[in-house]
């Protein structure tokens, strides 16, 4: 068994990188690995927006993955600093700034690059997509 962690620096309408890193999670953690954590770093932090509006007839990925996290406690890590670059807020960035409006809501949370530090060492494996 091996303990795998994703990193994702693709935003989901971009390519089809994003949707292939939710299947990766998804067949991970119905197998016998553990899936330790997915981290949201550049343009892979449009993945945690919570204010996406996806049409009936295409995938919603972000639904997808808050059901991930919450089936199976797998931690949703967005870099803050590359989030609020792009206007990806938690309700304490937000407060910090003055500003009104949140887009960054649980299971996502807000981190710095120290805990992709950490899931890098507390992993066998990362992959990027």
């Amino acid at each position: 068994m091996a303990t795998i962690s994703l990193l994702i620096t693709s935003a989901p309408l971009m390519s089809q990188s994003a949707h292939s890193a939710l299947r990766f999670a998804q067949t991970v953690v119905q197998s016998e690995h553990t899936l330790q954590g997915v981290f949201f770093y550049s343009e892979g932090v449009h993945n945690a927006n919570g204010l996406q509006l996806t049409p009936s007839d295409e995938h919603r990925l972000y639904a997808a993955w808050c059901e991930l996290a919450l089936q199976h406690g797998c931690p949703l890590l967005v870099c803050v600093t590359a989030a609020t670059k792009r206007g990806i807020l938690s309700i304490k960035d937000a407060k910090e700034n003055d500003l009104n409006h949140t887009t960054l809501e649980a299971p996502f949370q807000s981190v710095g690059l120290g805990e992709l530090s950490e899931l890098i060492h507390s992993s066998d494996r990362l992959i990027q997509f």
